[in-house]
C-alpha cells in the first residue's frame, strides 16, 4: 500500500523518528509544527510531561514582522531558544515531527544553534562522536 497523501507520510516519519526521541530534564526536546501560515516551537521535557516554554508567530511580538515565512521562522526559533535559556536549559533535542528539515524547519534549528542549545549530536541521523573522531 503506497501513501497517497503527505500528511499520512508526515504522520509515519513522525511516529519513526519518535522512537529515537525523548526530551528529559537536563535535555527537553523542542518540538516544531508548521502550518501554511504559522510556526509554532515549544521545549518539552517528557519525563514530566511538561511544556517549559513556547513561542509561534501567532504571538503579538511577533505578529507585526514584516518579511518572508523563513525569517518569521527563525525569529520563532530565536525567541523559543531565548526563553528556554532564561529558563535553565543548556542543551535540547531537536524533533522536526515528521517535517522535511528544510526551509522554516531548518531556520528555527539554526536560530536554536547560533545561541548554542542545539549541538550536532542532537539531531537524529548524525554522526556519533566516536565516529568522528575516525
Amino acid at each position: 500500500m503506497s501513501i497517497k497523501r503527505y500528511a499520512d507520510a508526515r504522520e509515519q516519519r513522525k511516529v519513526r523518528m519518535r522512537f529515537g526521541l525523548k526530551g528529559t530534564a537536563e535535555r527537553p526536546r523542542m518540538s516544531v509544527f508548521r502550518s501554511a501560515k504559522h510556526i509554532y516551537a515549544q521545549v518539552i521535557d517528557d519525563d514530566s510531561g511538561t511544556t517549559l516554554v513556547a513561542a509561534s508567530s501567532v504571538e503579538p511580538t511577533l505578529r507585526t514582522l514584516e518579511g518572508s515565512k523563513t525569517a518569521v521562522a527563525e525569529a520563532v526559533g530565536r525567541l523559543c531558544a531565548e526563553r528556554a535559556l532564561a529558563k535553565g536549559v543548556t542543551r535540547l533535542v531537536f524533533d522536526r515531527n515528521g517535517f522535511h528539515y528544510t526551509g522554516r524547519i531548518a531556520a528555527v534549528s539554526k536560530a536554536a544553534h547560533e545561541l548554542g542549545l542545539l549541538t550536532k549530536e542532537g539531531h537524529t541521523g548524525s554522526t556519533t562522536a566516536a565516529t568522528q573522531e575516525q
